[in-house]
């Protein structure tokens, strides 16, 4: 692209409780700078943090999970339908089969991933029996039993059985394309439609983009650059699921999932510790745009206790890299 309008830099976070958008945006770009010093961009790390290279913007979508009149997290189940359940137990499927490797946990992990393939497939089946509890039931339980395996983190220290099932259900509660509001003008909008529009809020197409997605950040994200008309001269996913073929693959939208038209350079950033990453790799699986673009895998290994941190993934000058590079780039031609 010819333009030399500054760029943007957007910022697409993951699973969690309610954030502090401005803390939250400070906190990634300082994550960043550690990574561009790593990379070699230690003269431009101020320009970086002060927004003179992009503006910085980061697209906050937490409050969206919370329903109007909620109190707390521990309302989750509540919150739940049988639909958005049924994900949410494949997620923990997923979830405890991929840490329950070795430790005095791994029996208990184990038979939570085993009794969750079990509600999965009874719930299908026998949803109406006698004795066979509702998904949502299904999901409290396991998410009570999650809490109580020793050692167990999910980037959160002593979590509770209500944090694991507000954390856990947010994949699920996108990807059902439920929960309809209407707006003062009277338009009917499903939640996943309004976590995507915060994402493109903070969009302008006729300047050029850097896009990182952390999670089910990298999943909204790619979803709402389907409908994006502006130019994202690089989208950095990091510790993406959207590859999980029992979760998240399957949902995607549009279908068959592609690459973006405007994107023109991906890079899809897995730690090989990071257990929300699935085994697959998505440049194996998704179609590449017109241009021929495709996720380039860029494989880490931190070795880490919990390698999904955004954080974690920031400081790597892996990550850094490139996004100076382009920042850098761009510095230079519009000066």
């Amino acid at each position: 692209m010819g333009t030399t309008a500054k760029p943007q830099l957007v910022l697409v976070h993951g699973i969690g409780g309610v954030r502090d958008a401005e803390e939250e945006r400070q906190d990634w770009k300082r994550a960043l700078a550690e990574g561009a010093r790593a990379a070699g961009y230690a003269n431009h790390i101020s320009a970086l943090t002060t927004d003179w290279l992009a503006d910085s913007r980061f697209a906050d979508y937490s409050d969206l999970f919370r329903r109007r009149g909620a109190q707390g997290a521990g309302q989750e189940e509540d919150r739940l339908d049988d639909e958005a359940a049924l994900v949410t137990l494949a997620l923990i499927a997923e979830y405890a089969d991929s840490i329950a490797g070795a430790g005095s946990a791994s029996a208990d992990l184990k038979r939570i991933g085993a009794q969750a393939r079990l509600y999965l497939e009874t719930s299908h089946r026998e949803r109406r029996a006698q004795g066979v509890l509702s998904p949502v039931r299904q999901v409290a339980a396991l998410c009570t039993a999650l809490a109580r395996v020793p050692g167990v983190q999910l980037g959160l220290q002593r979590a509770s059985a209500s944090r694991y099932l507000s954390i856990l259900s947010q994949p699920g509660r996108y990807l059902r394309r439920k929960e309809q509001r209407t707006d003062g003008s009277g338009l009917v909008t499903t939640l996943d439609q309004r976590i995507r529009q915060r994402v493109i809020s903070q969009l302008d197409p006729a300047r050029p983009a850097v896009i990182i997605g952390h999670s089910l950040g990298s999943v909204v994200a790619l979803e709402a650059l389907a409908s994006y008309t502006g130019p994202v001269e690089l989208f950095v996913t990091i510790g993406a699921p959207i590859a999980m073929n029992t979760l998240i693959w399957p949902r995607l939208r549009p279908r068959p999932p592609v690459v973006p038209a405007g994107v023109q350079r991906w890079l899809d950033v897995w730690d090989g510790d990071d257990l929300v990453v699935p085994l697959r790799r998505l440049c194996d699986v998704i179609t590449p745009n017109a241009d021929g673009v495709l996720p380039e895998p860029v494989p880490l290994s931190s070795r880490a206790v919990w390698a999904h941190s955004a954080l974690a993934y920031l400081r790597r000058p892996e990550v850094a890299g490139p996004v100076m590079q382009i920042l850098t780039r761009r510095a230079q031609v519009g000066s």
